[in-house]
C-alpha cells in the first residue's frame, strides 16, 4: 500500500470519525481527528495482526491509553477489516460492540479495555516484559494523550521500562498541545517533553504526526531500535482537517451538529486532507 493509498485513507478515516460522533451525539472527535495518521501508519504499515483472526498468538498488541479517541481506532479497524465499515454508526449505542471507550470483552481485537487516563502505559510495559521471559518476538504499541501524560503512573511506568530495556516496546504521544481544559502548557507544563522521555532511558524520535512518511519512518525506527524502549513524539493538530475544531479545546468532547458535519465533511472533500 503507497502512501498515496494511505493518505486517502486517513481522509476516510477523518470522515468516518465525524459522522460517527453525530450520529451518536457526544464522542471525542478533536484528539481522535489528531491522531489518525498515527493509527492509519501503524494498522496499514506496520502491526503484524490478522483482522480475521484477531487472537493470533504472535500478532502485536496495540493499547489505545487515550479510550476515548475510540472513533479513531475504530474506523481505522474497519477499514482494515475487523468489522463492516457501516457498523461504524452504532457507536455509543446501547448494546454495540462499539462502547464510548474500547472494551476487549465486547469486540475482538480491543487488546485492553481503556478509559481511565494514565493506565495504558504500565499494561504495555507489562506485556512487553511477558514477551522478553517468553522470548517471543511481537511488539507491543501504546498511543498516549500528551494531556494524559501529566499523570504520574506514566513516568513510573517509563521508568520501569528503561530499566529493563524494553526494545519490544514503541511508546507514542499524541501531542496536540490540546487537553479539555486548554492548553496543555496552561494546564500542567510538559516541554521539554521529549527530553524527559530521553532521560528515563527511552530513544525518541520527534516527528509531524501528520506526515505519513514520517510516521512510516518512526515505525521502522522503533523496531529496529536495540536496548531501549523507543518514544514517538507526535507534532499534531487537535481537530486536524476541520478548520472550525483545530486547536480549539471545547471539541475535545463536543459531537458535531448535522450543520457542522455537513461544514466539515465538505471541507474534507475540497481540500483532500
Amino acid at each position: 500500500m503507497n502512501e498515496v493509498d494511505l493518505n486517502d485513507i486517513c481522509r476516510e478515516v477523518r470522515c468516518d470519525i465525524l459522522r460517527m460522533t453525530a450520529a451518536a451525539g457526544s464522542g471525542h472527535p478533536g484528539g481522535s481527528l489528531s491522531a489518525v495518521e498515527l493509527l492509519v501508519g501503524l494498522y496499514c504499515k506496520k502491526l503484524r495482526h490478522r483482522p480475521q483472526e484477531p487472537d493470533w498468538p504472535d500478532r502485536d498488541r496495540f493499547i489505545l491509553s487515550k479510550g476515548h479517541i475510540a472513533p479513531a481506532l475504530y474506523a481505522v479497524m474497519a477499514h482494515t477489516g475487523y468489522f463492516p465499515r457501516e457498523e461504524l454508526l452504532t457507536l455509543r449505542k446501547m448494546g454495540s460492540r462499539l462502547q464510548g471507550h474500547p472494551a476487549s470483552m465486547r469486540l475482538p481485537g480491543i487488546e485492553v479495555s481503556t478509559g481511565s487516563l494514565g493506565q495504558g502505559l504500565s499494561v504495555g510495559v507489562g506485556l512487553a516484559l511477558g514477551a522478553k521471559l517468553q522470548r517471543k518476538q511481537w511488539r507491543t504499541y501504546v498511543l498516549m494523550g500528551d494531556g494524559e501524560i501529566q499523570e504520574g503512573q506514566i513516568w513510573e511506568a517509563a521508568m520501569s521500562a528503561g530499566h529493563y530495556r524494553l526494545d519490544n516496546l514503541c511508546g507514542i504521544v499524541d501531542r496536540n498541545y490540546m487537553q479539555i481544559d486548554g492548553n496543555t502548557e496552561d494546564v500542567m507544563t510538559l516541554d521539554p517533553c521529549a527530553d524527559k522521555w530521553r532521560a528515563f532511558n527511552w530513544h525518541v524520535v520527534e516527528i509531524d504526526g501528520h506526515d505519513m512518511e514520517q510516521v512510516a519512518a518512526a515505525y521502522d525506527t522503533a523496531a529496529s531500535t536495540v536496548g531501549k524502549p523507543t518514544l514517538i513524539m507526535a507534532r499534531t493538530v487537535k481537530g486536524r482537517g476541520v478548520p472550525f475544531m483545530e486547536n480549539v479545546a471545547a471539541w475535545h468532547g463536543k459531537a458535531p451538529s448535522e450543520a457542522e458535519l455537513a461544514e466539515a465533511l465538505a471541507h474534507l472533500a475540497a481540500t483532500n486532507q
